[in-house]
């Protein structure tokens, strides 16, 4: 992964500006005897700003800039002049970022579409001029509000991709294949455990010009709520889709038994994604004739819809892709 482009997870410390000074000034002009106050406002401290944008799929852009300063407000000026407002510090990331509080571990908010604002820390307010506290028994007032000061925190900041369908099943269960197959991605395939070492996105073609994104998810492996293989490190991105398609091999010893392993995983790291709506494909089935296969249906798990695929092949890929479409319009 060291070379790897793709970064989800990142730290990053920010402080936003503080505000200017308010003046406490008066009016000085020849002729003008008494003139009163006349001090400007300080001006706006930056603000710190997350900005949903599609073109990113990673943060690593932050990764190498972890540490995000706003400027300060100007102070305010005579002839009731306002500071000049610092710049907003605006931080493009790709949709489906969480932030949290890295000392609390607080959810601080999300960005889920495209041009989306999260102010992670508010620039301090601009102090208010002396003119503003001129009254009938104070005609020279000689004070002013000082700027309010910025805030400064450390912010977690995760990705959790955004599609349609994530593939859940277990390292080489056929997961990227099936998604070079049925879309134009290219994830990399080899004939071993953890070929996929990030999530991998896809734009699955079905009927009537209409399509969905598919994730392929690396693979899961018994205790990786706890941390076994690549653990949790990914498992944050099956939260974000809509429908689960589980992967299990045709050679797999019991397929029931590979399934509830892999939904005891997703439960116990998340109970919620149990409510997410559950397809199985049962992979490799290219070698099974259609009387093997009759025979494999009676030890499938009950409750889910399946079908036998062969991504070689083609067997059953536009049924299949028939029935993600099916699941994501009634979910």
């Amino acid at each position: 992964m060291a070379g790897s482009n793709f970064v989800d997870y990142v730290k990053i410390f920010a402080r936003s500006g503080h505000g200017g000074a308010g003046s406490a000034h008066f009016r000085r002009e020849k002729f003008v005897a008494f003139g009163g106050p006349d001090g400007g406002d300080g001006g706006k401290g930056g603000s710190i700003i997350l900005q949903g944008d599609s073109q990113y799929w990673t943060l690593i852009h932050l990764k190498y800039q972890r540490h995000q300063f706003a400027e300060d407000g100007q102070n305010g000026s005579g002839a009731r002049s306002t500071g000049a407002d610092a710049k907003d510090i605006v931080l493009p990331v790709p949709l489906g970022t969480v932030a949290r509080n890295a000392e609390t571990g607080e959810v601080v908010g999300e960005v889920t579409a495209d041009g989306d604002r999260l102010v992670l820390l508010k620039g301090g307010r601009g102090g208010l001029g002396n003119w503003h506290f001129k009254t009938a028994t104070n005609q020279a007032p000689r004070y002013a509000q000082p700027g309010e000061e910025g805030a400064e925190g450390a912010f977690i900041l995760e990705l959790k991709v955004l599609a349609d369908v994530g593939l859940v099943g277990f390292p080489n269960a056929g997961k990227s294949t099936l998604l070079s197959v049925v879309s134009a991605a290219k994830p990399k395939i080899a004939n071993y455990a953890f070929t996929t070492l990030e999530p991998n996105l896809g734009i699955v073609s079905v009927r009537d010009d209409h399509s969905f994104v598919m994730a392929d998810i690396p693979g899961i492996i018994e205790g990786a709520h706890e941390g076994r293989g690549l653990g949790t490190r990914f498992l944050r991105h099956i939260e974000r889709n809509s429908v689960l398609l589980f992967m299990i091999p045709a050679d797999s010893d019991d397929i029931a038994a590979d399934y509830d392993v892999l939904l005891g995983e997703l439960s116990q790291y998340n109970p919620e994604l149990l409510d997410k709506q559950r397809l199985l494909a049962v992979t490799k089935c290219d070698m099974l004739d259609d009387e093997l296969i009759e025979q494999m249906r009676s030890s499938l798990p009950e409750g889910i819809g399946s079908v036998f695929i062969s991504s070689v092949s083609g067997l059953n890929i536009a049924r299949l892709k028939d029935m993600l479409w099916a699941a994501l319009q009634e979910k």
